[in-house]
């Protein structure tokens, strides 16, 4: 159920590349890349090679025999690691920054890991599609793997967490139903696409219908990019190049299978298959911000449905867009957190 928005505790590889933390940074940045099985053959031809931030506590560095719990982080939507983790100069977060608070504010050491999910329609939305690959079981299996056999982690579901923001926040969500064996707690930031569209209009796709080519496909906003994004991981085609997928429409008239395949896909359809699953987990946290409207109306509304099933979980409606606040509730909220609920040495 709803609760005060403030201050709350209850609660495989090819390159490494170090990077030199700032003086003021209390743990230690890496960019790595880990080869997802699980992508290998997506028709987009993204590298199935990803990029991956992880950032290692203080302590990693000074007691080698010490392991520790991992916060998998999903960013959103045309964003990437590189934004959230200050490589491409100032952003609305910067999970060093906010994180190093939440340590010196006494939150436990952890290791926190970001995949670079931008891929040719600039997000992957963490689905399962032969057009974009199998992301659900790159991050919670081929990444998993990797980052329990390369750093020293307590490599058990109570010592993993999930977590993300806006398509990250409904990768987590989607990833969490289906692999509550991996991780023991779930914190979805704003999350999106979490209700269904049951009645989409020609004047929404006109514009994507018209795209013939990856050229055309970059000059547009941001709505229409989302459109062949969602198709391309929800209704893909390997028989329709050069995009492969189906959009809602087609020659002007609506397509309902492809309609069902989409509403097949948003979570607020999909929990109620998934209530023990859910009922699993040691902690759920939803948040968005009240100028956030779309969005915060689904999480209301998956704050009702997780209160009619009675499962315990926490929601909150603080100040604040789609962006704004999220570096300072990971510092105040989310590892709080998971430093509560992930099991430490």
């Amino acid at each position: 159920m709803f609760s005060a928005p403030i201050k709350i505790f209850t609660v495989f590889a090819i390159l490494l590349l170090p990077i030199i933390s700032s003086a003021q940074q209390l743990g230690h940045l890496e960019r790595i890349k880990v080869f997802g099985p699980s992508l290998q053959g997506n028709l987009s031809g993204d590298d199935p090679n990803r990029d991956v931030s992880v950032y290692l506590p203080p302590g990693y560095n000074t007691d080698a025999s010490k392991r520790y719990p991992v916060v998998y982080l999903l960013h959103g939507y045309t964003d990437s690691d590189q934004n959230w983790f200050g490589l491409n100069g100032n952003h609305f977060v910067n999970v060093p920054d906010a994180v190093d608070a939440a340590w010196r504010n006494g939150a436990k050491e952890m290791i926190i890991v970001m995949p670079n999910a931008f891929t040719r329609f600039q997000g992957s939305m963490y689905s399962n599609s032969v057009t974009t690959g199998d992301w659900e079981t790159y991050v919670a299996k081929d990444l998993v793997s990797y980052i329990d056999g390369h750093y020293r982690t307590l490599a058990s579901r109570e010592s993993r967490g999930l977590a993300g923001h806006s398509m990250g926040g409904y990768g987590t969500v989607r990833i969490g139903m289906k692999y509550p064996q991996v991780f023991a707690a779930l914190y979805a930031m704003s999350p999106c696409c979490m209700g269904a569209n049951m009645n989409p209009t020609l004047e929404q796709y006109a514009p994507a219908m018209a795209i013939e080519n990856d050229e055309q496909l970059a000059k547009q906003g941001f709505g229409v990019k989302a459109a062949m994004a969602s198709a391309a991981v929800w209704s893909p085609n390997p028989d329709n190049p050069p995009f492969y997928l189906d959009l809602p429409f087609k020659d002007g008239e609506l397509q309902q299978d492809v309609v069902a395949r989409w509403v097949a896909n948003a979570p607020l359809v999909m929990m109620h298959q998934y209530i023990p699953q859910l009922e699993s987990f040691t902690d759920i946290y939803l948040d968005a911000g009240d100028r956030d409207v779309g969005i915060a109306a689904t999480v209301r509304e998956m704050d009702a449905i997780l209160d009619n099933y009675g499962l315990a979980h926490r929601a909150a409606i603080y100040e604040g867009d789609h962006v704004s606040g999220i570096h300072e509730r990971i510092t105040a909220q989310l590892m709080p957190m998971f430093s509560e609920v992930l099991v430490s040495q």
